[in-house]
């Protein structure tokens, strides 16, 4: 029986496979101490080290912010591109080695990588023979070998790290004295490179800024190192971040291969965004300018200040028209990435009209959109509180409201016998919470007769200033000569019955810009009216209705 157990053990033919899934971390154990060191190593690596274009440096070399590695990369992109569809006719017949080479129409188009990694098991070979194996190599880009650097290394450690190194030694071995893999690298890749072998040993890195640790990442990705890249990540992140690097971070995930290893800093960069851009009114030009990633990443927050969801709306129709001027690109972009973080059901019905018509969505999508949306507005509150329970954990989170600078309200309107409308307005206790000691919170506008309405809550002291008190009022938006007279009704839920329950009527003759209403709604000081055992929040929710009615 041990025999068996050993004789399985130790059979050559047993596969082990390591799990390359796992981050670096203290308990991987450091190596580093046997990097290029002979006692240590069973493999001979020999990087050759190509030339290029006197251009071809690392994106990280020179550059002093993330601005700069963005466009050296972006040249650099753009140079590979067009040297991968050189003539191949300048390349000498004799150099083709087999019929394993890579497809050079399929390059082209490949964005993941600037190049994939070649590399060969060689024979041992005399000194003359390593010395001049360079000139009978094949290169993708016929460019020269400038050097070559010889390491001593561990199969196990990189295999152990690696996919890329564990496919090379389990499948290239065919004999004992078969000990020197060659890896070809362009010039620009030999720092990061090295910081990477380095890496796989140690768990640790010497360089610090953003631009070396980002080719450090790109590197990892190329050789499948994805511990490596969680690690540069997780540095990235504790590094200041700027609208620049977020921006560059957002794109990682369609330039790498590994995109789960960068999904935290992905992240991370869009809680950046989402936090300078809370407020995008006050960095309009800045916001205008971003791109499609960049206002998702903004949209998709909750604490968004804004004024409404309308607001939201008409800015991204601003965004869109500004950046895709034709039509039809711009429809594209609206239906299939936009739509999605718009938050339809919070917007108000007169807008809701105003998306039916608009040329800028396809109809289809619209009226999908518009159709969801009164759905939504006519489900009962509780029932709207479980959908948005429901959406709270995924991407879509259209029935999710934000943290609008006016709250929305729900409105009922009536054209006969008289012209009326009654509206319900919910208040959390934290937003009465923070109104304390001389705050205001204001609705969405709803419109009676034409005109435009809103109401506003308020703590402020009653008629003798002898206490904070809870205060509610009705105002009418439009400014100027116009008189408007309105019979009105403020009513609360409250317990036990959790009924609505009329606290005062009145009416009034508006004015542009005027408004009325009561400084104490509820005849009681606000530190009753915010005790645990208030009579007016229900479940945390303070629930206000306001009827009017147009007199005649």
């Amino acid at each position: 029986m041990r025999d068996q157990l050993n004789s399985d053990l130790f059979d050559p033919r047993t596969e082990m496979v390591p799990d390359f899934s796992r981050g670096a971390s203290s308990s991987d154990g450091d190596f580093g101490f046997a990097f290029n060191d002979s006692n240590f190593s069973d493999r001979l690596l020999r990087i050759e080290i190509m030339g290029g274009p006197p251009q071809c440096r690392p994106d990280g070399e020179g550059c002093t912010s993330i601005a700069d590695w963005a466009r050296h990369r972006k040249r650099r992109r753009e140079d590979i591109k067009k040297e991968t569809v050189l003539d191949l006719s300048l390349c000498p017949e004799e150099q083709i080695l087999n019929d394993n080479q890579p497809d050079m129409d399929d390059g082209v188009g490949c964005e993941n990588q600037d190049e994939e990694p070649v590399a060969m098991v060689e024979e041992t070979q005399s000194g003359d023979e390593d010395a001049n194996s360079s000139e009978s190599s094949w290169s993708m880009d016929c460019s020269t070998v400038l050097r070559v650097k010889t390491l001593h290394i561990s199969s196990p450690i990189l295999a152990a790290k690696s996919p890329f190194f564990y496919k090379l030694f389990s499948n290239g071995m065919r004999e004992s004295e078969q000990r020197h893999v060659t890896l070809r690298i362009n010039a620009s890749e030999e720092a990061a490179l090295m910081e990477l072998l380095n890496f796989m040993y140690s768990n640790n890195l010497s360089v610090t800024t953003a631009p070396e640790l980002l080719d450090v990442l790109m590197a990892a990705d190329k050789f499948e190192v994805a511990s490596c890249m969680r690690y540069c990540s997780r540095l990235l992140r504790n590094l200041p971040m700027t609208p620049e690097s977020a921006l560059l971070y957002l794109d990682l995930p369609s330039s790498v291969l590994m995109a789960e290893a960068v999904q935290p800093l992905t992240d991370a960069a869009k809680q950046y965004l989402a936090a300078r851009y809370k407020d995008i009114t006050k960095y309009q030009e800045e916001v205008m300018a971003l791109p499609l990633a960049g206002i998702e990443a903004i949209l998709s927050s909750d604490d968004l200040q804004i004024a409404s969801e309308d607001a939201v709306y008409d800015f991204v129709l601003k965004w869109a028209r500004a950046q895709y001027p034709k039509l039809e690109e711009r429809r594209e972009v609206l239906g299939s990435r936009l739509a999605r973080f718009i938050r339809f059901p919070y917007m108000t019905c007169r807008k809701l009209k105003k998306v039916l018509t608009s040329n800028d969505f396809d109809h289809e999508v619209s009226s999908k959109l518009v159709l969801e949306a009164l759905f939504f507005k006519a489900e009962a509150p509780h029932r709207q509180r479980s959908l948005a329970a429901e959406e709270s954990a995924s991407l879509n989170r259209r029935f999710i409201e934000r943290a609008y600078k006016y709250r929305p309200v729900k409105v009922v309107e009536f054209e006969l016998p008289r012209q009326q409308c009654v509206v319900y307005l919910d208040l959390k206790r934290e937003e009465c919470a923070n109104l304390f000691p001389s705050g205001r919170v204001y609705s969405q506008a709803f419109h009676l007769g034409g005109q435009g309405f809103f109401l506003s809550a308020h703590c402020n002291m009653d008629q003798q200033s002898s206490f904070h008190c809870f205060g509610l009022f009705l105002g009418m938006q439009e400014k100027g000569s116009v008189s408007f007279a309105v019979d009105y009704e403020f009513a609360a839920r409250s317990k036990p019955t959790e009924e609505f329950v009329s606290k005062y009527k009145g009416n009034y003759t508006f004015t542009g810009g005027k408004a009325v209403g009561y400084r104490n709604l509820f005849a009681i000081p606000w530190t009753s009216f915010m005790a645990e055992d208030s009579l007016y929040f229900i479940n945390g929710i303070l629930h206000l209705r306001a009827e009017l009615t147009i007199r005649h």
